[in-house]
């Protein structure tokens, strides 16, 4: 990126980076490019996909509980429709507390398809066919899946899929995609800019038109140097093969998980370790304390609201699990010794 900053007609370097990077997340999900938007984030994808149909008389949005935030507040403040939530805010959520709410008045499900505190990974293909047989949308949050396990959005049946780049893509936050099965199917999006023009570069102020392919719900410009390391990061995990990664984070977290509980934590893990994603969660009340330490160590998790996530990739190995997990020992200890 600085040595196409450095050359005269950087921007053109820089869009034909929007491009590979829209191809590459193709490729990964099994879509065409044309069915693929770059957003800023997830919350701002959502938003497109939230409001690029015709509802009509249908007006709930079904969720979970365990829904990331950044969404579960996009649909919440959706003027014409009304929030459901499945499942129980203190319990892991199943493709069955879906079924069980999907109505005639559902108008869209969204589903994670890994959820991100627990690591639940829920059957989408399941709820997309019940949710299609109600006549409902569905929408996948893949941003903790996407790059760790293989995903196919036509085996998923999905109307919609969100993920963004800042966690298993291996690069920056600051870009989304935003996947559309049908993306000429719906109304103009109201939230818009310049890329999102038939012809972008005509640069015609007073013409508000929109292409039939998804570049219609892409907005302004977008952040160079998370366009540039997306497309380092998408060509790393593209030469993967994402069965034996998924192989292999499972593998890891089956002995992270024993270990751990060997040494006495507690770990929200499925019993079926097909129902896990790619990280792990382990039960800490001081969570950011706690991630705080072992950061200081060199060892990298994340904190969220009362657990410790651990999460595993292609680069990780049996010793990065032996250094996590006496390092969660020696913290233990030094934290008894200091009562």
């Amino acid at each position: 990126m600085l040595d196409d900053l450095a050359r005269p007609g950087f921007w053109q370097a820089c869009e034909q980076q929007v491009d590979l990077a829209r191809e590459l997340f193709a490729r990964l999900i099994g879509a065409d490019t044309d069915q693929i938007a770059i957003l800023p984030n997830a919350s701002v994808a959502a938003y497109q996909a939230a409001t690029s149909r015709h509802w009509r008389r249908r007006r709930e949005i079904l969720t979970t509980y365990a829904e990331f935030p950044g969404l579960a507040h996009v649909w919440m403040a959706h003027q014409r429709m009304r929030v459901r939530w499945c499942g129980s805010p203190s319990a892991a959520v199943s493709a069955d507390h879906y079924l069980s709410q999907i109505t005639d008045r559902t108008a869209l499900v969204s589903v994670p398809a890994v959820t991100y505190r627990d690591a639940v990974r829920l059957d989408v293909r399941r709820v997309a066919d019940a949710a299609h047989a109600a006549g409902a949308a569905v929408i996948v949050d893949a941003y903790q899946a996407a790059g760790v396990m293989p995903l196919d959005v036509n085996a998923m049946r999905c109307d919609f899929l969100v993920a963004g780049t800042g966690k298993y893509l291996l690069g920056l936050p600051g870009i989304a995609f935003l996947y559309v099965r049908q993306p000429g199917a719906g109304p103009a999006p109201t939230l818009t800019g310049w890329l999102g023009r038939t012809a972008p570069h005509a640069l015609r102020a007073t013409v508000l038109d929109s292409p039939p392919h998804a570049r219609r719900f892409e907005t302004g410009t977008p952040a160079a140097a998370a366009v540039y390391a997306a497309v380092a990061g998408l060509s790393l995990v593209g030469d993967l093969d994402l069965r034996q990664v998924r192989s292999h984070t499972q593998r890891l977290i089956a002995v992270a998980a024993h270990r751990l509980t060997e040494q006495g934590e507690m770990v929200r893990v499925a019993s079926n370790l097909d129902a896990q994603g790619a990280h792990l969660a382990l039960i800490e009340p001081h969570a950011e304390a706690m991630s705080a330490w072992l950061g200081h160590r060199g060892i990298v998790t994340a904190p969220r609201h009362g657990v410790l996530r651990l999460a595993m990739h292609a680069y990780t190995t049996g010793d990065d699990i032996d250094a996590a997990c006496e390092a969660i020992a020696e913290y233990r200890h030094r934290a008894g010794s200091a009562r």
